[in-house]
């Protein structure tokens, strides 16, 4: 595979860098944006502010569309407490134990920053005991402390801190000498930095496609409807790059692409499965096969919202999903390897 992983490495580590929980994602979009603009790459913004990037083939009438969504997990300032204290709400689909101890960063109306920590509302074995390590971790048990000398609801007020600012949790990310790749939000920024080099790819190399070949970046995929809408008119085959979910009696793995064939929405196309696996066959890309019993995507959204597609879901295997997940960048290298010998393909 020839293809640059120290680029898909360090596209993920900037775009991991950019807070950007469900509602919250323009800072990233606009680095996007200015990656595509750099390198004279159209692009499209739909009202709900997805980029769409079109690669025109020998056929316009049937075309290709792949999917990766930027927005991740993240939370919402509920209430502010007498004591000053926050409460919250999760923005997607956490295990809330995962958030304990956190460090995160909320983002005012005003585009200030406060950092702070998530703790539980017992947080110290030394006064509580026994309660402090079986407390439920639901929302309603934790809390964020922030860095700032406040006492009461008044002095968080006068930071400008409100109900529905975002809390943003950092993420942690570490690469290591073997090429493993540990951070919180890999879904689905992993997938969407295979996506942003196989663009960059095709326009580098100007490759030849038989079918029209688009883009779809979703902004909205973790609260159901990212790729509900706007998908380009003559998509027949669409194609969420996603991450695939390795775990206890899974077949999914780190260090391939994976291919589901079904999730909680139901079974994926048929025809287009077999050819995406004859495809990772055929050229020797090491692949796994999975079902996902708790799990949708940006397709299942786009099946869901009616449009007529036939829709697939690929993506490298990401471990611990929703809590401090884990890949290797031979993944990264199998999903871009995967996408590219695929389009190129009748």
């Amino acid at each position: 595979m020839n293809y640059d992983k120290n680029a898909i490495l360090n596209e993920l580590k900037t775009i991991l860098s950019i807070p950007s929980p469900t509602g919250y994602t323009n800072s990233v979009m606009q680095y996007l944006k200015g990656e595509l603009t750099k390198l004279n790459i159209p692009y499209k913004t739909t009202n709900k502010g997805a980029l769409v990037i079109s690669f025109s083939g020998a056929n316009n009438d049937y075309q290709r569309t792949f999917t990766s969504h930027i927005d991740t997990l993240g939370a919402m300032v509920k209430g502010i407490k007498a004591n000053g204290a926050l409460s919250f709400v999760p923005v997607g689909g956490y295990m809330m134990s995962t958030l304990e101890g956190e460090n995160c960063t909320i983002k005012t109306l005003d585009d200030a920053s406060y950092s702070g920590t998530i703790q539980t509302t017992k947080p110290s074995v030394h006064i509580s005991g026994d309660d402090a390590r079986n407390l439920k971790r639901t929302p309603e048990n934790m809390e964020v402390i922030l860095d700032e000398k406040v006492f009461s609801k008044s002095d968080v007020e006068a930071l400008g801190i409100d109900v529905g600012d975002y809390i943003c949790i950092d993420t942690r990310t570490t690469i290591t000498e073997k090429e493993f790749i540990k951070s919180r939000y890999l879904d689905d920024k992993a997938s969407a930095s295979v996506l942003m080099y196989v663009i960059k790819y095709l326009h580098e190399n100007n490759l030849k496609l038989p079918y029209t070949t688009n883009f779809y970046i979703s902004n909205y995929e973790e609260v159901g409807h990212g790729s509900s809408a706007a998908l380009p008119e003559n998509t027949k085959e669409f194609i969420a790059v996603d991450m695939g979910a390795p775990g206890c009696e899974q077949n999914s793995s780190e260090y391939t692409v994976c291919i589901c064939a079904k999730d909680s929405s139901g079974p994926y196309d048929y025809d287009l499965r077999k050819k995406l696996v004859n495809t990772c066959k055929e050229n020797n890309i090491p692949y796994k096969i999975d079902i996902y019993p708790h799990y949708g995507s940006d397709a299942s959204a786009a099946l869901s919202a009616g449009w007529d597609v036939r829709a697939a879901l690929i993506g490298p295997g990401v471990f611990a999903s929703h809590a401090y997940e884990r890949t290797h960048v031979d993944a990264l290298l199998a999903t871009v390897d995967l996408i590219i010998k695929y389009i190129a393909e009748k």
